[in-house]
């Protein structure tokens, strides 16, 4: 029995929430990470500077985006950092009172490139943050994804919701069989 390609295509057709047609918009061949944390930034109502997209590589958890953190360093799973607990656990967290969770800050006073000439000021801190593992087909994980707020005051920074995490539980499962982490 002959299937049709068209038929099959369908039949595996995932169905995506509403709120995520942007992302799936830009997951082919050819998308660069930057098009996926911009449709990301787009979806959770961010600053593109506020995603942040890690491939595991060897014990390490490297930046994919934001483009200037790709070569400031790396980060060990054996850490401290939330986006190493995140690859270990295999757990989806949200941290609204994430400025008073004790964690390493270095990649948040690295400014993007061009930013050092406009203001000699630090970025803003990162007040809110939702980190989720990006799992491979057989439960392993391939990445982090993180979408953060970042302001001077926690108080007039909006709270992430279950609805957001899982949301961005669901672009996760999409990056995990997207070329963008296989590809850069």
């Amino acid at each position: 029995m002959a299937h049709n390609p068209e038929e099959m295509a369908t039949q595996e057709e995932i169905i995506v929430p509403e709120n995520l047609v942007p992302l799936g918009a830009v997951l082919g061949h050819g998308v660069s990470p930057s098009d996926v944390c911009f449709a990301l930034a787009k979806v959770f109502r961010v600053q593109h500077a506020e995603v942040a997209l890690l491939r595991l590589d060897g014990g390490l958890l490297k930046f994919i985006f934001p483009e200037h953190l790709r070569t400031t360093g790396a980060i060990p799973i054996s850490g401290k950092a939330v986006a190493a607990h995140t690859a270990l656990s295999k757990k989806a967290e949200i941290f609204n009172n994430f400025a008073r969770v004790k964690h390493a800050s270095i990649f948040e006073t690295i400014k993007p490139v061009g930013m050092e000439t406009e203001t000699s000021a630090s970025p803003d801190p990162i007040q809110k943050l939702m980190s989720v593992p990006i799992l491979d087909q057989s439960q392993a994980v391939i990445g982090v994804l993180q979408i953060s707020r970042k302001g001077v005051d926690p108080r007039f920074t909006q709270d992430f919701s279950r609805e957001d995490l899982h949301d961005l539980e669901i672009a996760a499962g999409l990056l995990a069989d997207s070329p963008v982490l296989r590809e850069n």
